[in-house]
């Protein structure tokens, strides 16, 4: 999931977060941050990051950012617990980490308890992989190669009327094979920018990536920037 290039792009895909924000100093959470690669590009630029991992990621996050001489704090859950009341400037959740939950209600209640966890002013971003996009680019199975010799087999299924996609991935390396099943809600950005607003924030926008290209038929990732300001409010 995290190639060289991967890695190397983050420094470009966070300096276009904050273009996109106005966000330039202050406090970064990042949801779900893996291996930490934007939030040690955040710490670059002199922002303080707290990042939140999936359980199922190792302290590769920690890792990297002392590989890099920057400090910042990791905890496990991901999106399960969200800290601090009204401390951050800036939230991020960035390469389709959102939706993972069988329910989503629980996507609803991530989204409040991060609109909670924002100062007045403070903004979310998401990228993902939209509904829209998914649709144009389907295909019911297709493989990669990699240069270190790994091959990847991906199956996805679509599951409760094009509400949630069911995973399936095939690594083949040195002639073994691991299997790898997972699942994920599928937002078009209309219902994304709904669940926002009933998350409580006032201003959403949305755009094709995180240089600000508009989201239309071309848009390659699903990007929201919502903004916490004095008019938000959390809908039932």
């Amino acid at each position: 999931m995290f190639p060289p290039e991967r890695m190397a792009a983050a420094g470009a895909e966070a300096g276009q977060v904050l273009a996109l924000t106005g966000v330039h100093a202050g406090a970064v959470l990042g949801l779900c941050c893996g291996p930490g690669r934007h939030a040690v590009e955040f710490a670059r630029r002199g922002l303080a990051v707290t990042g939140g991992r999936p359980l199922s990621i190792p302290a590769r996050s920690r890792g990297n950012a002392r590989r890099n001489g920057r400090r910042h704090r990791v905890g496990d859950g991901g999106h399960a617990a969200v800290p601090a009341h009204r401390a951050y400037h800036l939230a991020c959740n960035i390469f389709t980490s959102f939706g993972y939950f069988a329910d989503e209600d629980d996507d609803l209640r991530v989204l409040r308890n991060v609109h909670e966890s924002l100062n007045e002013g403070g903004v979310l971003v998401m990228e993902l992989l939209g509904l829209e996009r998914l649709a144009r680019m389907w295909r019911d199975s297709w493989c990669e190669d990699y240069p270190d010799g790994t091959t990847i087999v991906r199956r996805p299924r679509l599951r409760d009327n094009w509400r949630r996609v069911a995973n399936e991935w095939i690594l083949l390396k040195d002639g073994r094979a691991r299997t790898f099943h997972f699942e994920h809600s599928l937002y078009p950005g209309r219902d994304l920018t709904n669940c926002l607003w009933r998350a409580g924030f006032a201003e959403v926008q949305l755009f094709g990536d995180l240089a600000g290209s508009v989201y239309g038929l071309d848009a390659r990732r699903l990007v929201a920037a919502a903004r916490k300001t004095a008019a938000s409010r959390t809908c039932g």
